[in-house]
């Protein structure tokens, strides 16, 4: 089986060739996105951009946030897992947070397009909404220890949910959110 399984559109299941398609597509759309912005990209320039049919595109995502959603969910996918260390809870913990929002910190135009496509309704976008936030709960779980307090758990992940709204607004740049959240997880858990 292919390495991309992991990384598969959340639509279907994928063949190396479409995974391929899928790749350029998600390709395609950060480099759009640089260059139009959330508001201005389409679906069908994306397509444009992969050198596939808009028909093709609309095959594997239902909408341009679908689109960017999947960017994101494939970058944190590939983004380093949190190991057991002799690194403090609290530290691994923060580690994660400040991992997850510099994903897409170098690229303001991604950032503020995964903000709006992660905030949308369509049914492909709330499917990948509940995988990110399962990982980034599994992230901290692994972080903190098994043990650790769910209410805990559950406030860093609102910590980061807002981080990333503020950020998405335009209340300030990632890597400074990225330090406001860490000063406030530690407030939490220390």
């Amino acid at each position: 089986m292919s390495s991309k399984a992991n990384l598969e559109s959340t639509r279907r299941r994928l063949t190396e060739r479409q995974a391929d398609t899928v790749d350029r597509l998600t390709r395609a759309a950060v480099e759009v996105l640089g260059e139009e912005g959330f508001a201005g990209l389409t679906v069908r320039m994306v397509a444009a951009r992969a050198g596939v049919a808009p028909a093709t595109a609309y095959t594997y995502f239902s909408s341009k946030e679908h689109l960017v959603a999947e960017v994101f969910w494939r970058r944190l996918a590939a983004s380093p897992q949190p190991e057991a260390s002799t690194a403090e809870p609290v530290d691994r913990a923060v580690a994660v947070l400040r991992g997850v929002a510099l994903l897409v910190a170098d690229e303001p135009e991604l950032a503020g397009g995964v903000t709006s496509a992660l905030l949308g309704r369509d049914p492909d976008v709330e499917h990948l909404r509940a995988r990110i936030g399962l990982d980034i709960r599994r992230r901290l779980t692994t972080a903190l220890g098994e043990a650790a307090d769910p209410d805990r758990i559950e406030a860093l992940e609102l910590l980061y949910a807002g981080a990333l709204v503020r950020a998405g607004m335009g209340y300030g740049t990632y890597e400074k959110l990225a330090d406001r959240m860490e000063a406030a997880a530690r407030l939490l858990l220390e």
